[in-house]
């Protein structure tokens, strides 16, 4: 389905909207945290910038872009400087195939589940390269912390995705929040699973996104600042609008495959989608400034040894419902 008749005309404005709509997302995404944390921790965030802070995030990006890009003397000049750029271009990418509404993609693929996902698993390789090139120790091994991070939590995020793929039938997105009309959304049905296997992507996704309390790759306790740690200007701003990019994207998937998407009580539309998502985003936030993060070693055991057999289980499950209906 396309809202401007040719495919080619539909792609190239709906990828202007989104990816606008997106850079506008993320940006105030960081004054919408640091007011958020501000009023659970009794304090008022930004209030001098525009009205309430409003435009703090403008005022950041000026300010980012006026300092200067530092490379250590030592690092891989062309890998350094590459890294961020690659970093989010994958998010970016990924919003091709991610519906908000009827009509509302870029591109609706057969295998756009499986785009989505598989775009957002290569940004560990910006990431590996980012700290590799800056010739740092704690760049260096938070890049390690995060390879080893997303390529375990990878497996059990795939599981859960799995579950609605196969009550759907269909790896494509709407199909997948077509089948959900009628409030049946998976997170709800089937009872037990359905609700068990949105629990294990939202919790897979924190992992993926490098949200507490599974931050491990930038513990500032010990690595400082990870792979951001010799990065500076508007090249760090880069890698720091990533993190809110995958997150947002995180969010509308968990929206799209559990939540029913654009579907609502009322009129289904893309006002739904966006609840939806700002809600699922917000208590991201409310998760990071509420907990404390796990150890390395108790991040990878709480993969291998609760996730990955719940997600095994829950794709027997869903497997089952769907031949026993």
């Amino acid at each position: 389905m396309t809202l401007f008749g040719n495919p080619w005309l539909h792609g190239f404005i709906m990828g202007v909207i989104v990816l606008s709509g997106a850079m506008g997302v993320a940006a105030y995404a960081v004054w919408f945290e640091r007011k958020f944390a501000a009023r659970m921790q009794n304090r008022p965030g930004p209030t001098e910038v525009g009205y309430a802070g409003l435009l703090q995030p403008i005022a950041d990006l000026l300010k980012l872009m006026q300092k200067e890009h530092l490379v250590p003397f030592s690092a891989d000049r062309p890998l350094f400087n590459l890294a961020p750029v690659l970093v989010v271009i994958a998010p970016l990418a990924t919003l091709a195939v991610i519906p908000f509404g009827p009509g509302w993609v870029g591109s609706d693929p057969s295998i756009g589940l499986l785009f989505a996902l598989a775009l957002s698993s290569l940004m560990v390789i910006p990431i590996w390269m980012a700290g590799w090139a800056s010739n740092n120790k704690y760049a260096l091994l938070g890049a390690m912390r995060a390879a080893a991070q997303a390529i375990s939590y990878e497996i059990p995020l795939l599981l859960a995705a799995l579950v609605p793929i196969i009550l759907s039938g269909s790896f494509r997105i709407g199909d997948i929040v077509a089948a959900q009309e009628g409030g049946q959304w998976f997170a709800l049905w089937p009872p037990g699973p359905g609700f068990l296997a949105f629990v294990l992507f939202f919790l897979t996704s924190l992992a993926e996104s490098n949200r507490i309390p599974f931050d491990i790759p930038e513990a500032e306790s010990e690595l400082v600042a990870g792979v951001t740690t010799e990065y500076s200007g508007m090249i760090f701003g880069l890698i720091y609008l990533a993190e809110y990019l995958h997150t947002f994207i995180a969010s509308a998937l968990a929206a799209l495959l559990f939540l029913g998407g654009w579907q609502g009580p009322g009129p289904d539309g893309i006002h739904w989608m966006m609840l939806k998502t700002v809600l699922i985003f917000a208590t991201i936030f409310w998760i990071r400034w509420s907990w404390l993060r796990y150890r390395a070693d108790q991040l990878m055991s709480i993969c291998w040894k609760i996730f990955l057999p719940l997600g095994l289980v829950l794709v027997m499950a869903s497997a089952i419902w769907v031949h026993l209906r």
